[in-house]
């Protein structure tokens, strides 16, 4: 696994941008947004995590990981979805993860242009994928091809970090939280990734 190229500049500038935010980065110092270089697994763990807590997420995904041996669209086709009910994944999910499994067969997926491709772009034919909306697309845009601006308004994680750290008085709205993030920028992925931290027990991975 291996961290952003621009980490240590991202750090260094927060830290000089905001002052809370440079408590958090002191804080987990030694630890960093990684990537395991396998969009299949980047994508198939972002729709286990959909619309459900973490710690409920993480059980899905161990079990997962106990059973699968290659996390591949060709081995996820081959599992029987009895199998995959037993795990945990749900009807849907499965759908989802499916889908994306073929995207990436029949080429609606390319991922040897995403390099080449703005952050939009990516997100929007990741999205033509059933199953695939916004917030796993920030997801992806994220934890696998490490872009420096991301910002997951959407969030909830990452909105109840915010109203702990920056507020004292009710929570604060979308326009507000947009205007608080204007001084993370360009590296809001990086600020994002702190203030998951500050509420995880372990670094959030996708």
């Amino acid at each position: 696994m291996t961290s952003p190229y621009y980490w240590q500049d991202a750090i260094a500038y927060l830290s000089e941008q905001d002052a809370i935010m440079a408590q958090l980065i002191a804080t987990y110092y030694d630890e960093s947004l990684t990537n395991y270089h396998n969009p299949f697994y980047t994508l198939m763990r972002a729709i286990v995590g959909q619309q459900i807590s973490v710690k409920a997420a993480d059980a899905i995904w161990g079990r997962l990981e106990l059973n699968i041996q290659t996390f591949s669209p060709e081995t996820f086709l081959g599992i029987e979805e009895t199998q995959l009910r037993q795990w945990g994944l749900s009807r849907h999910k499965i759908s989802y993860i499916t889908n994306i499994a073929y995207g990436f067969k029949d080429g609606t997926l390319t991922p040897h242009l995403w390099s080449q491709m703005s952050d939009q772009e990516v997100a929007k034919q990741l999205i033509s994928i059933k199953g695939i909306g916004r917030w796993t697309a920030e997801m992806f845009l994220i934890f696998h091809l490490h872009r420096p601006d991301i910002f997951p308004i959407a969030d909830l994680g990452l909105i109840n970090a915010i109203n702990c750290y920056y507020t004292k008085k009710s929570p604060l709205s979308k326009t507000d939280i947009l205007e608080l993030s204007q001084q993370w920028k360009p590296y809001r992925t990086v600020a994002t990734w702190y203030l998951w931290r500050s509420l995880d027990p372990v670094p959030v991975q996708y």
